[in-house]
């Protein structure tokens, strides 16, 4: 499994969601484990130019662009999604290939 940071803005749409029903959070969370297989391993809400910085768990890339699509196709969300690499994986990475 790949991991990713996803940094994600609500639209105001999405404001309104999450004043009406907070609990949509931790819903949509197990929505994107049941459809994509994706699992949200961190979450937090924070404050300056994104909403939320989510550490995600997705078997790849094509995975996660669909998991994307989906949520901002919905209109409550814009978002921004990187690979994670570890750096002792990265280390390792370096020194076989030096």
């Amino acid at each position: 499994m790949a991991l990713f940071i996803m940094l994600t803005n609500l639209t105001d749409d999405g404001m309104g969601t999450l004043r009406d029903k907070p609990e949509r959070i931790k819903e949509v969370n197990d929505e994107v484990t049941q459809k994509f297989g994706v699992k949200i391993l961190t979450q937090y809400m924070v404050m300056g130019p994104y909403d939320f910085v989510n550490l995600v768990e997705a078997p790849d890339n094509d995975t996660m662009v669909k998991m994307a699509i989906e949520l901002g196709s919905r209109g409550t969300i814009r978002t921004m999604t990187m690979p994670a690499i570890e750096i002792d994986k990265i280390i390792e990475d370096l020194k076989s290939k030096g």
